[in-house]
């Protein structure tokens, strides 16, 4: 493996698989952990890989199934939506607090995502991955479906099940508009 292509590589890459596993796993601590291991089993694996998809995808396979490896070793299923990570700020919150800021209204904010979060946590498996895939990293149906190894239609389907079970958990509770 070319040292100088690897770096391009991490440069590009490690800080959304970062942001996958911590969403994946919910604990900072495991993400930054897991998140060096999958790319030191890409670095040991690169001279096999073999280019059938996008690396992209190939990556993210690795990732998902490092994640499902990490939920069944602990059978934990806490996922965080909240706090994106980056390399170079570890963690840095979207909304940014305003002097003018409205306490009551952040607060409800708060509770609204804590509500989304459990409820995708109680997703099964793969409609948790698909939201995951889908949602916080742009991926395609075409991507979604080389990464869970399944058609675009069982990606389409998975989504649509998993939006209905969400507005199922959720009916009243928060407004997913």
């Amino acid at each position: 493996c070319d040292r100088d292509a690897f770096d391009i590589l991490m440069r590009k890459y490690y800080p959304h698989i970062l942001n996958f596993v911590y969403r994946f796993l919910g604990n900072r601590q495991l993400a930054e952990y897991h998140t060096k291991d999958i790319f030191m089993k890409v670095y040991k694996s690169a001279r096999r890989y073999q280019p059938r998809s996008k690396f992209k995808t190939w990556l993210y396979t690795i990732a998902k199934n490092t994640c499902l490896n990490e939920l069944r070793r602990n059978r934990g299923q806490m996922v965080s939506f909240d706090e994106p990570i980056t390399s170079d700020e570890r963690v840095i919150k979207k909304e940014i607090s305003d002097p003018h800021s409205d306490p009551a209204g952040e607060f409800l904010q708060k509770e609204k995502k804590a509500l989304i979060q459990a409820a995708i946590n109680d997703l099964p498996e793969n409609q948790r991955i698909s939201v995951l895939l889908r949602r916080y990293e742009s991926f395609s149906y075409a991507e979604i479906a080389a990464t869970l190894d399944v058609t675009d239609k069982a990606v389409k389907s998975l989504l649509s099940r998993a939006k209905v079970n969400l507005n199922n958990k959720l009916a009243g509770a928060v407004d997913l508009d």
